[in-house]
């Protein structure tokens, strides 16, 4: 993972008070905004699916549906995206691009994402219609033009490329870096 891996790794060894200091320092009431989320990450002037991605991971990591991130939400974020086993991995991946929450992806939700992400990365490297058109011929079996959460988990396992491109594009590090160096920055002051 190079230089930043293990720094990102370090990360969670810090003890929880550290964290915790941080996240108020942050977000001084105890509870992160969706607002504040794309402020801390400095992420302005984005297109319109870059900025339904980023409310899709607020909304993932806000897991009691309040409207806010507490610390609890926020370690637990960080904790998957760093250390997260694959399942846990595939799990989240799917609930992102499940956009209407009725248990499935279809091609438009993916694609919706894949956009998205480019936008926010800008790594255009393979057009999202192909990304998603050989995910869909590799792991929709049944042809249905829909995956359910088992079939996507199982396919994207038995799929080791797809898998790996899975895990490339979802790879969130510049954005903890962001939230890191934005901390530090701050901790200077």
């Amino acid at each position: 993972m190079g230089a930043h891996g293990s720094n990102l790794d370090d990360i969670l060894e810090e003890d929880m008070h550290h964290w915790y200091t941080k996240f108020m320092r942050e977000s001084p009431s105890g509870l992160m905004t969706l607002f504040e989320l794309k402020t801390m990450l400095e992420m302005n002037g984005m297109t319109k699916e870059a900025n339904s991605y980023v409310d899709q991971v607020f909304f993932t990591f806000d897991m009691d549906g309040d409207g806010y991130l507490d610390f609890v939400e926020y370690i637990a974020a960080i904790s998957l995206l760093l250390k997260g086993e694959v399942n846990q991995k595939l799990k989240w991946y799917f609930k992102l691009f499940d956009q209407d929450g009725n248990g499935k992806i279809d091609k438009e939700e993916l694609e919706t994402i894949f956009k998205a992400i480019q936008d926010i990365t800008r790594s255009y490297t393979i057009p999202p219609e192909e990304i998603v058109t050989l995910i869909f011929e590799r792991i929709d079996v049944k042809g249905e033009g829909e995956l359910t959460l088992e079939e996507f988990i199982s396919g994207a396992k038995e799929q080791p490329d797809i898998m790996e491109m899975l895990t490339k594009m979802m790879d969130l590090t510049h954005v903890l870096e962001i939230i890191v160096r934005g901390q530090q920055k701050k901790a200077v002051k």
